[in-house]
């Protein structure tokens, strides 16, 4: 059996007898395709040693040799991404499609931080005051450690480590257990790339894994992406051991739609947005907020689109894969189970699949539920899988209140051909990203990604300026050369002149 073990200080370090392990299972088959090592709190410090060794040298190199080593890294992913998508659906399961679109998106950053020179400038004022020139500078806090989740495995990393290596850090990166080998491989990319021993280790493993990050006192800064309640914890734990963080939590994106929007492309949307990935998607659309002179034939729209969907082993051509877990599965389908004892219509029921795999333990249909309330768990709980709810509202007024009203503010959209609603909707929604008939609005990467409200904690969001601005901290040199008629002893507070 393969064992995915850590890597560090350039390359993989193997566990001794008596380690713990977990398994690393394909949902679409059942079927392991090896272990993982679970490093324990000392495997720990090993990484996180090493990152702080490798930070002064690489903190010094200069802007161009990063640049370059980040453009052949960028080279060799784009020129093998189809290989990394195949590790991604083989262990995730989500379709080979869907796949190479995380890793395209992550590749946007890579591209970003080719031209991190610029986004690196400070300022300068000359003769200040008198004889006195001033200026500033952003450099690296130092070891940044990331901890990312199973649904993407190669692009949420992606969203912080080449603007963390960028900006002169270095990197312990701790992948889900359940989803392992894509940091290996981009390990392995970045010693192909030129990348110094030590700047970017792998640390694979559990909350013993985490909870070392989280506290050695050797670690800077720390980026997460996962659900809110994970999130909470690490923003606490970290940030009270004085450490930068950012931690991303969960979401229950709503897409409010008008009367006049275009129910055919909003059908679409709605079926893309919330059955992509088998709904593991944290800007998935779990919501669909429908103003009620459309509802009707809005449900009717969806649920024959959803119908044609394949399920099925992401290899095979098919539409949506399998949960990441049997035991994921069993906890969605509980979902689906209460929505119907709370009296929600169940328009499509996906407890009962056949999916084209050669293991259906792990799958579940497209589910569709209307005539949500706000008071059932299917609209309050972040579900995380491909179970879309409809709730009807009278108007905009009341579509906006209850988008406003929810806990999560991590994403949302607006269908419509009003532009002076839409514009409306920017302005008033609580939400950190915004669509306008655009269902998952993902940000570019010079933009940044986050949310609001209890999608977000910390005050810094992934990748673009803000993610430059996490990863560095300001420096302001005040300087004069020395000249006689400045000399004597004043101890009053200096004031410019």
């Amino acid at each position: 059996m393969t064992t995915i073990s850590h890597w560090i200080n350039g390359r993989t370090v193997e566990e001794s007898h008596g380690a713990r392990f977990g398994d690393v299972v394909n949902p679409a088959t059942g079927v392991s395709s090896g272990r993982v090592a679970l490093a324990s709190a000392d495997r720990g410090r090993e990484a996180i040693q090493a990152a702080a060794d490798a930070f002064p040298a690489w903190r010094d190199t200069s802007l161009t040799k990063r640049t370059s080593i980040i453009f052949t890294f960028r080279e060799l992913l784009n020129a093998r991404k189809e290989e990394l998508a195949a590790i991604i659906t083989a262990e995730h399961g989500k379709v080979l499609s869907d796949a190479l679109g995380e890793v395209s998106r992550g590749l946007e950053v890579v591209e970003l931080c080719c031209n991190i020179s610029y986004l690196l400038k400070g300022g300068h004022s000359e003769n200040a005051s008198t004889g006195i020139d001033v200026h500033s500078v952003r450099q690296p806090v130092g070891v940044s450690a990331i901890i990312s989740p199973f649904n993407f495995p190669a692009m949420v990393p992606l969203w912080f480590f080449p603007v963390a290596i960028a900006t002169g850090n270095t990197v312990v990166l701790k992948p889900s257990e359940k989803d392992p080998s894509t940091a290996n491989w981009l390990a392995e990319l970045w010693k192909e790339a030129g990348l110094p021993d030590g700047v970017f280790n792998v640390l694979h493993g559990d909350k013993e894994a985490v909870d070392t990050l989280l506290t050695d006192p050797q670690v800077d800064s720390v980026s997460f992406v996962g659900s809110t309640p994970i999130a909470k914890y690490i923003y606490e734990t970290a940030s009270a051991h004085g450490k930068r963080v950012q931690a991303l939590g969960g979401a229950k994106n709503h897409m409010l739609v008008l009367p006049d929007a275009d129910l055919d492309i909003t059908a679409d949307s709605a079926v893309n947005a919330g059955y992509g990935a088998a709904g593991e998607r944290c800007m998935a659309i779990s919501v669909v907020v429908a103003v009620d002179a459309i509802a009707d034939e809005l449900v009717a729209k969806i649920a024959e689109r959803t119908r044609g969907l394949k399920v099925g082993d992401g290899t095979r051509d098919s539409d949506m894969g399998p949960l990441i877990t049997v035991a994921h599965r069993d906890k969605v389908a509980g979902y689906i189970d209460a929505g119907v004892e709370s009296g929600a219509e169940l328009v499509l029921d996906g407890r009962t699949s056949t999916p084209d795999a050669d293991s259906d333990a792990a799958f579940l249909n497209p589910t569709l539920f209307d005539r949500v309330t706000p008071d059932m768990s299917i609209y309050t709980d972040e579900i995380f899988g491909p179970v879309l709810v409809v709730v009807r509202v009278p108007s905009y007024d009341e579509g906006l209140d209850l988008i406003n009203a929810n806990p999560y503010g991590n994403g949302t959209a607006i269908f419509t051909n009003d532009g002076g609603a839409a514009r409306r909707f920017e302005n008033e929604v609580q939400v950190g990203m915004v669509g306008v008939n655009v269902p998952i609005p993902v940000p570019v990467a010079h933009f940044s990604f986050g949310g609001w409200k209890n999608s977000l904690f910390g005050d810094t969001h992934a990748y673009g300026a803000e993610g430059v601005h996490f990863f560095t901290r300001g420096k302001v040199i005040t300087k004069r050369w020395l000249d006689p008629s400045h000399g004597g002893i004043n101890l009053g507070f200096p004031t410019n002149s």
